[in-house]
């Protein structure tokens, strides 16, 4: 089985006034189609009203992220799939519950994850 990254980025999911409930209900019940499935690993949504830190092994914190990368925002979902194929199937579940494509992503295997 291989680990998936299904994501969209804040600004793709453009929702008229009054039909967030909607969405949220609808991306609900495909998180708990996953979980029904044995395939959801984790998800969320990125808290875009936390500012990003980056950590050295030193313990030193510094304000921002990386230079010249921009900052993680919008939602994830990590699923343990058989296939790539099957990654695609969940990303259009996804991308209607959300109302946005989805970027799908592979993890490169690690025997200890």
């Amino acid at each position: 089985m291989t680990k998936f990254l299904i994501s969209f980025p804040s600004d793709a999911m453009v929702v008229p006034a009054g039909e967030f409930d909607a969405v949220v209900e609808a991306s609900h019940a495909v998180i708990a189609e996953a979980k029904a499935a044995g395939v959801y690993v984790f998800g969320g949504g990125i808290d875009e009203h936390v500012d990003p830190v980056r950590v050295a092994g030193d313990g030193t914190v510094t304000e921002g992220t990386y230079p010249g990368h921009t900052v993680p925002d919008g939602g994830y979902t990590v699923l343990e799939l058989p296939s790539r194929e099957a990654a695609l199937e969940w990303a259009a579940k996804i991308a209607v519950a959300c109302r946005c494509p989805q970027e799908v992503r592979q993890f490169q295997y690690d025997p200890d994850s």
